[in-house]
């Protein structure tokens, strides 16, 4: 029985937080999962992560961007998410492509039909099933992710993103916000800006409750 469920949302809004938890929540229960993230999820995707996420590269162009992460998704789909679904795995994705569509689309002003085709054509057409996006004031965002950065200064320095202008976080969280008003069956709003196991707790109801779903339809 394969489910794919990607996490999204703006940098330190606890999502990786969310995918460990439920993670152990359904290993628990008998359904192991297979976590991965983007940029990255292969040996050749984490290279290509490391070139967008280094602070040093920050005169990365946005077309140069954009490939980039189409590259690594090719990738990531091919070698893993398609396998593992094939297999009737469950999938625990930290970001995804609705990520490109916010980032380099809603916010930074590539064409979003453009995005939307080279995604469709990057992911080979797979969708997730459902998408958690856990959605949180931007300010206390990141402060939690500088906070994360001062504990391991060698993270800060894939902290391109969280470097920009305060502006440019609105404007994400406002594009997936957007995004989950497009699509509401498939994109679930978590008010992430409380306690951890609180956000917890409703994502795996949520969850369990699309298992059942899957086991007897």
């Amino acid at each position: 029985m394969s489910l794919f469920i990607s996490f999204e949302g703006i940098e330190g809004c606890g999502k990786t937080t969310q995918v460990g938890l439920l993670n152990s929540y359904l290993t628990s229960r008998g359904y192991p999962c297979l976590v991965t993230r983007e940029p990255g999820g292969t040996k050749i995707g984490d290279q290509i992560r490391a070139i967008l996420l280094r602070s040093e590269n920050s005169d990365l162009t946005l077309k140069a961007e954009l490939f980039l992460y189409m590259a690594s998704r090719v990738q990531h789909v091919e070698t893993v998410i398609l396998p593992a679904l094939s297999q009737g795995n469950l999938i625990l994705c930290d970001r995804f492509s609705d990520s490109t569509a916010v980032y380099q689309g809603l916010v930074q002003g590539i064409d979003f039909t453009l995005i939307e085709e080279m995604n469709r054509i990057a992911t080979d057409g797979i969708i997730p099933d459902i998408t958690l996006l856990i959605d949180c004031p931007v300010e206390g965002s990141l402060q939690r992710a500088w906070k994360r950065y001062e504990q391991n200064a060698q993270d800060a320095d894939h902290a391109r993103f969280e470097r920009k202008e305060i502006d440019f976080h609105h404007r994400v969280r406002k594009g997936y916000l957007a995004l989950a008003r497009k699509e509401p069956g498939r994109i679930k709003v978590i008010d992430g800006d409380r306690d951890p196991l609180v956000i917890h707790g409703e994502i795996s109801t949520l969850v369990s409750a699309r298992l059942e779903e899957r086991v007897k339809g």
